[in-house]
Formats: C-alpha cells, structure tokens, sequence
C-alpha cells in the first residue's frame, strides 16, 4: 500500500525525519486512502509511547467518538488522521484563522513549518496542555484544551508568530496577530516573550504588549492588560515572574516587575513592582495578607 509521510501538504520527507528525530517525536507512517471506512482506526497506537501527550489525545479522541458517533468526521479530521501532535495543531489552527483571502494550506506550511523545527515550541505545547489540564477544573481532557479551548490555541499561535519575529519576519508575524486578535479576540504582540506552562483561562479580551516578558507556569484570566502607561518609548511593559497569578481584568501597566509566584487580584490596577509570592488588590493596588507584608517599591 502506498504510504504518505505525517505532512499531507507536501513537506520534505528529508526535513521532517531530520526535525522529528532531534526533538524525539516519532515519525509514523500513515495509509493514503479516498475512503475510510472506520475513522477512529486510521492510525494505529502504536508508536507513539515516545510522545504520551500525543498519544493520551488519541485514546481520548477514540472514546469521543464512541460516545458521539455523529461528530467521527470532525475527529477524524482533526486529529485521527494526523499522524502528530505538532500536524495535528498546525491543522487546527489554519482552519481556524484562514479567511477567503488567506488560504488554509498556506498557513499550515507556515505553522507546521515553525512547529516541527523548533523544539522549544514542541516542549512548550505539552507543557501548556498539562498546564490547562492540571489548573483549569472545567478541562475534562486533553483533547477538549485542543479543541476548544481559544486561551490554549491563541498562545501556540503566538509562539509561532513569536518564532516569525525572531527571524525578521515581522509582516507574517504581525498577520497572525491580526488573525489571533480577529478570531480568539486576543492580542499578543508578537514581540512579547512568553515561557511554558501558561494557562490562558478563557483569553477574551486578553492585551499583552510589545516588551512584555512572561515567566513559566504563568495563569492569567480574561479581559487582563499587560500595558505600557503611554508615557516612554522602548522597554515599556510589565515582567511577569515564574506561577505567577493574575486575575481577571487585572492592568498591569509600565515596566513594571511582578515576582514569582505573586497574585494580582481580579480588577486590580498595578503600576508598581510587587514582591514575590506577594499579593497585590485593589486600584492602586496594594499589598495584602497581614502587618508582616512586604511594601510596593
């Protein structure tokens, strides 16, 4: 039978062996078919022990389609006939902001692209997806964060428009930060440098500037501002410590620095530095948790 490598949009196969052996994601063999006859069985398991994120998202997947037979394209579509996670993703997302005048498979060649040579992106993906699965309560799997939820997908798409950026491509950079903004209703420029493990809680209304620095393990709610004051050029934004919290509609404004494991309350307005593992409420914000607190520089 003839076979066709995980890129069905024509990628090298040299260029995806020489990637996907590097970075430890297996290379598996997919069957070209017209017709499938039973979509839940297009790719077999085995394979993918080297990869269990990918590989967890498929067992759930199968099961989705036991319950919902009805949606066994869509699942198909989507991820049983991808034979990665970072395919799987790069699909998702080109369907998702693609428009009648941006085409589908051209930014898929650009997402997978980006995905499948960078292996922080890949490390950064899984860690994200555990990251919503461990700290989100409404996640009931992996797959569901995959699917549905905008948080998680507007931060891959950054990632990727992050990586376009480094690489002087600010044009297709700036694009699919329309394209986030447009659809995801989430604005990340694509400058900001943002770590792993980042949970996105519902995303809507979410602005993260240009001089922006995210830690890891980071989780932020809705309508959140990471901003400049408007008032200086240049290194204008917040720097956001490592299991930082930030609350829902929370400003966070200037370049200002939040330490690690800090919590920002819903709504607060910070235009200071706040402590590590402090906690900081209220416009201006200020800290709380007792006469022992540290103060706001």
């Amino acid at each position: 039978m003839a076979c066709c490598i995980d890129d069905s949009r024509n990628q090298k196969a040299s260029n995806h062996f020489f990637y996907t052996s590097v970075c430890r994601i297996p290379k598996i063999l997919i069957p070209c078919s017209s017709k499938i006859s039973d979509p839940a069985k297009v790719v077999p398991q085995d394979g993918y022990e080297d990869d269990p994120i990918w590989l967890t998202i498929r067992e759930e997947t199968n099961s989705d389609v036991e319950q919902e037979p009805i949606l066994s394209n869509y699942f198909n579509f989507l991820i049983l006939s991808r034979t990665s996670l970072e395919s799987a993703l790069a699909n998702h997302l080109a369907e998702k902001l693609s428009n009648s005048n941006l085409s589908t498979d051209a930014l898929y060649e650009v997402f997978f692209d980006a995905m499948n040579r960078d292996c922080g992106i890949k490390t950064a993906i899984r860690d994200d997806l555990k990251a919503v699965k461990e700290r989100d309560p409404a996640c009931i799997s992996y797959v569901h964060c995959f699917l549905n939820f905008k948080g998680f997908l507007a931060i891959q798409a950054h990632r990727v428009a992050h990586k376009l950026w480094s690489q002087d491509r600010a044009v297709a950079a700036y694009l699919i930060q329309s394209r986030v903004s447009e659809v995801f209703a989430v604005d990340i420029h694509p400058r900001a440098k943002i770590g792993h493990g980042i949970l996105l809680d519902h995303a809507t209304g979410l602005v993260i500037g240009e001089t922006a620095v995210i830690g890891n393990n980071v989780s932020i709610l809705h309508s959140v501002t990471l901003g400049g004051t408007g008032k200086t050029k240049g290194d204008r934004h917040p720097k956001i410590g490592d299991g930082v919290m930030i609350g829902a509609g929370a400003k966070i404004l200037g370049n200002v620095k939040i330490g690690d494991r800090a919590k920002i309350g819903a709504g607060s307005v910070v235009l200071k530095d706040v402590p590590p593992e402090a906690t900081a409420v209220g416009n201006p914000a200020r800290l709380v948790g007792g006469k022992d607190i540290p103060k706001m520089s």
